[in-house]
């Protein structure tokens, strides 16, 4: 059942990025990824209020499957990042937070690049 849960939401995520970037780029066009920035924005801060909303109120873990893996994850895995990164912050790990970050985004990066270069 948890696999048709994270189905529906990640479907649902990945559509409505899709619908908020391309409403972005009409306004800002795609000089700079306007959309990109606005989706992973936005993510951020809708986990950080259902983790926050979490720790306050008992939620059913199907909902936070849903919210978090499921639609939040369709809709950018950039807020997992940063709540992630967030909670080892919180929590005193900061070479882990630091690590998380670094492992994320500059070997993502290069990831990018080498299979870039690899298939050209």
């Amino acid at each position: 059942m948890n696999y048709l849960i994270i189905f529906i939401g990640g479907g649902i995520g990945a559509m409505s990025r899709y619908a908020l970037q391309g409403i972005v780029y009409e306004f800002t066009g795609a000089a700079f990824p306007y959309g990109t920035l606005m989706v992973n924005v936005l993510g951020c801060f809708l986990i950080g209020v259902f983790a926050g909303a979490s720790e306050k109120f008992i939620i059913d873990p199907q909902w936070r499957i849903f919210l978090t893996i499921g639609l939040l994850g369709g809709f950018t895995t950039f807020s997992s990042l940063g709540y992630e990164t967030f909670a080892l912050f919180r929590d005193g790990e900061i070479l882990l937070a630091l690590a998380n970050i670094f492992g994320s985004v500059l070997i993502g990066l290069l990831s990018v690049w080498l299979g870039f270069f690899l298939i050209k």
